[in-house]
């Protein structure tokens, strides 16, 4: 491909490493059909044209294959970091060398660094945001309030992220649409349960090498990404206890075959622990103490607040790292702690992320939620809002229509039936 130099300022670690983040993007691509699919459509459409866009995202090459759609269909985008240890750098080399995106992210970046990449994407003045925990958007309205009449919406990707729109909103403070793509069918169902259940526990194997046949995997939360956790420990041959707060889930977790009781039980059994709730200190101080020695404990929920890494640090004696992404905390007891990625999303820390195969379903919705807000502008009130469903059902059907599976559709004969309340049983 032609390389074209870039003129706009990036932050990234080292731009000879485009040719590799080239190669890992045009791999991804192969599994990402859908996103494909519209990238060309927008390529001709260009349904963003003269519109700023900022993408606080993990920069990955999946990502790579979202912000090469939105500068296809026009868009001046810039791509920042949602997490500090989930870029991959050769990636982020390729996008600023190879494709001109101004990108602001290096893996391991302190936090520092990530609130000043947030601030140098808000001085670009967006008209669209794609968030990723929400924490460009509640900057932009705690600190630039003089710049919210730019802002057409903002599509929002986590669970995390959701539920702090949410509290805007009631709050009162958010002013425009934001796209609740966490929720459409094809992202959760596929992108929080397998998405998450398998690069999970590729992060904690790339991190550790331990075999988990025959561990006892604890699971905090049983939400889309905890079945998913759940479900692929016990595939490796794991005994798995979750531990929840809804009732709900409590008893879907035990009639799917898992051992349900409080962390304050668990703690003592677990020899590894994977928190996915979305909550803060789901481990606390208390539980550190009962655990065996030599147990591991990491996080794929959103936020690293989930492991409370601050109480177990004050406690130990000493904190080494002992492998990539692994570090050990040794305790007054004789006891040690393992922590995986720093208590960040293991699957990115210590891995890849999610699979292209799931990332290019979430992503569909992402490019098309902003080409919906667009395609709305001044007609949507400000509030939260989900992918329509015929947007849903369209990617669900290209996705299909790539994998080579064909459906059954209905007849009239049904349709009459099922749109009537007249016919019996």
């Amino acid at each position: 491909m032609t390389v074209t130099p870039i003129k706009q300022k990036y932050d990234i670690k080292d731009i000879s490493l485009a040719s590799m983040g080239q190669q890992r993007i045009d791999w991804a691509a192969r599994e990402m059909p859908v996103l494909r699919q519209i990238t060309e459509r927008f390529a001709q459409e260009k349904p963003f044209a003269g519109l700023r866009l900022i993408a606080c995202c993990h920069v990955t090459t999946e990502t790579a294959n979202l912000a090469i759609a939105l500068k296809a269909g026009g868009a001046d985008a810039i791509l920042i970091a949602s997490n500090p240890l989930s870029t991959q750098d050769d990636v982020a080399a390729c996008l600023v060398a190879n494709y001109g995106i101004p990108v602001f992210a290096i893996k391991g970046e302190d936090n520092d660094t990530y609130h000043r990449h947030v601030q140098i994407a808000l001085d670009h003045k967006p008209n669209i945001i794609i968030d990723d925990g929400c924490d460009v958007v509640a900057t932009l309205v705690k600190e630039r309030k003089h710049q919210l009449s730019d802002i057409i919406g903002t599509t929002e990707e986590t669970t995390t992220g959701i539920v702090r729109l949410q509290a805007m909103l009631k709050d009162g403070v958010l002013s425009f649409p934001a796209i609740n793509v966490n929720d459409a069918e094809t992202k959760h169902f596929f992108d929080n349960r397998y998405g998450t259940g398998q690069s999970t526990l590729d992060g904690i194997i790339r991190a550790t090498n331990v075999l988990l046949a025959g561990k006892t995997v604890v699971v905090a939360g049983y939400g889309w990404c905890g079945k998913g956790v759940a479900m692929r420990a016990r595939g490796l041959g794991s005994n798995v206890i979750v531990t929840e707060i809804n009732p709900v889930r409590a008893i879907e977790a035990a009639m799917d075959g898992f051992r349900v009781m409080p962390m304050s039980e668990a703690a003592s059994q677990g020899d590894v622990f994977v928190t996915v709730t979305g909550n803060m200190h789901v481990i606390r101080a208390e539980h550190f103490e009962m655990m065996k020695d030599g147990a591991m404990v990491c996080n794929s929920g959103h936020f690293d607040i989930e492991i409370d890494l601050k109480s177990l640090g004050a406690k130990a004696t000493e904190v080494k790292d002992v492998r990539n992404f692994t570090q050990q905390y040794s305790l007054p007891n004789g006891k040690s702690i393992v922590v995986l990625g720093e208590g960040r999303l293991v699957n990115l820390a210590a891995a890849e992320g999610h699979p292209s195969a799931v990332m290019d379903m979430s992503f569909a919705n992402q490019a098309l939620g902003c080409e919906y807000l667009v395609k709305n502008k001044g007609q949507l009130a400000p509030g939260i809002y989900s992918i329509p469903t015929e947007l849903d059902q369209d990617i669900a059907a290209l996705k299909l229509k790539a994998m080579g599976i064909s459906i059954d559709s209905l007849t009239a004969e049904q349709i009459n039936y099922i749109n009537s309340w007249t016919s019996g049983t």
